[in-house]
């Protein structure tokens, strides 16, 4: 009983300490790999921003894409209540993301007003912009909201009018597949650029039309054909952009930039 009693301790304690070996080989994996992490999502972003303002191409490398985004993207951060740029957060390293967990840096949205299902809306957010000889070329604005089964995160770009769309599109999302998913096929992010965002009276007119865009509609410069199959995410975007183009998102930043006030 004795012996058996041992050799159950000596197998534990291996086992114990194959576990902290473990542990410690994965956890400095982690760390090792943590700045490597970091900057494929840098490089993510970068993408993303690039190819939504149609800068980028098809196979381009990684230092492609650090080298044009550098040479052509400035990122701003903006205080969004009062619409105008900040200098209270590093553009380069903020994230409004987690900032928008940050208590200390964002606020709940009311349930009335949270169309777009984000629960905390940051105090502020990075915009990059685009200029050509000085002048504004293109604005490209962050954008997130709920859809059917996820958080779909991704960006609109802005001609300098501040309302014809450069592109529209998302990095993230977990929708399904050929339904909802098809959020991020081109043949349907294909759809918007040359789309306006406002009506003549300023109003957001900006709809994913379910059943289609009727081309003989008055309102077809602002509609894109909805997802088939997918109305709650066809839905969740309508709702994310008009939250993040209207008063309580990039609303009063866009009346700014108009104006010169920004």
């Amino acid at each position: 009983m004795s012996s058996q009693k041992e050799s159950t301790a000596r197998t534990l304690t291996v086992a114990l300490l194959v576990c902290l070996v473990c542990s410690v080989f994965v956890a400095g994996a982690a760390v090792a790999l943590k700045p490597t992490q970091v900057e494929n999502r840098l490089l993510d972003k970068q993408r993303s921003i690039l190819a939504i303002a149609g800068l980028s191409k098809p196979g381009m490398s990684a230092n492609q894409i650090k080298e044009l985004y550098q040479s052509t993207i400035t990122a701003r951060v903006v205080e969004l209540e009062s619409g105008t740029f900040s200098d209270a957060q590093d553009p380069e390293t903020f994230d409004p993301l987690r900032a928008a967990r940050d208590p200390s840096l964002s606020s709940p949205v009311p349930a009335e007003q949270d169309i777009a299902s984000i629960k905390r809306l940051e105090r502020y957010s990075t915009v990059y912009l685009i200029e050509n000889d000085g002048e504004l070329d293109t604005v490209i604005l962050p954008v997130r909201g709920y859809g059917l089964w996820s958080t779909l995160y991704g960006f609109i770009a802005l001609k300098g009018d501040l309302n014809t769309v450069v592109g529209m599109g998302f990095y993230q999302h977990g929708e399904t597949p050929g339904l909802g998913g098809e959020v991020d096929n081109p043949r349907w992010t294909g759809q918007w650029p040359g789309k306006t965002i406002f009506d003549q009276n300023g109003d957001l007119a900006v709809q994913v039309v379910k059943g289609g865009v009727d081309p003989r509609s008055p309102n077809a410069e602002h509609q894109v054909d909805g997802l088939a199959g997918a109305t709650l995410t066809s839905n969740g975007v309508n709702h994310l952009l008009h939250f993040w183009l209207g008063q309580d998102g990039f609303g009063p930043f866009i009346r700014n930039l108009r104006a010169g006030e920004a």
